[in-house]
């Protein structure tokens, strides 16, 4: 079983902690690990993008030269595609990129991430990760004791709206509770901080 140091809020090592082998040890799969980045990443697209085609640009409602005689090539309206501010052939328009992955694979590459950071060294579990009052300075010292300078995920059982807002102006750290943790936030960040209280969940829910 991979074994992890358990810190408390001060950074001092307060014991060890057997992490279970069904979650946090098996070998990651690189490939379905790819499929849920790149799924987290299409599902975030707004899709808002859009040109005008021939018909919704404004004007060209006349005939800019008659059909034969000018010695010019004959043209309907000023607003098709090959006029400059003409509408646009082919162009994107409003869609969803959404699309969904299979529970299996989605399971598979929760568990793969939480390996690949246990096989790694990077996770950090803290023993009651909480704030009695909202402190930045007090929540970036804490962070500083534990080697977490770079970009961090803080994973909490539950909400707890201290450490929320006690690290939002901390550039590169997010907070997450455990039942809303993706793939993509995990594998993004360098530490993986997160609450005994919580590791012990996701074991419960995935083991």
């Amino acid at each position: 079983m991979p074994t992890v140091k358990v810190y408390n809020m001060a950074g001092q090592q307060t014991g060890e902690m057997e992490l279970n082998a069904a979650v946090f040890g098996i070998e990651p799969n690189m490939s379905v690990l790819h499929a849920a980045v790149k799924n987290y990443l299409a599902n975030r697209r707004h899709g808002t993008q859009s040109t005008l085609t021939r018909a919704e640009v404004r004007g060209g409602g006349i005939k800019p030269w008659r059909q034969k005689g000018t010695g010019r090539a004959r043209q309907g309206s000023i607003r098709a595609p090959q006029w400059t501010h003409g509408g646009i052939a082919l162009g994107p328009k409003p869609r969803s990129y959404n699309y969904t992955l299979n529970k299996k694979v989605k399971r598979l590459a929760m568990l793969s991430a939480l390996s690949a950071k246990a096989q790694a060294g990077e996770i950090i579990v803290v023993d009651g990760l909480d704030m009695g009052e909202i402190k930045t300075k007090v929540f970036a010292q804490f962070l500083a004791s534990v080697d977490s300078t770079g970009k961090s995920l803080v994973v909490t059982p539950e909400v707890r709206k201290n450490v929320v807002k006690s690290a939002a102006n901390i550039p590169g750290v997010r907070t997450t509770v455990s039942s809303t943790l993706n793939v993509y936030d995990i594998l993004h960040a360098d530490k993986f901080i997160i609450d005994k209280a919580a590791v012990e969940k996701l074991q419960e829910v995935y083991a």
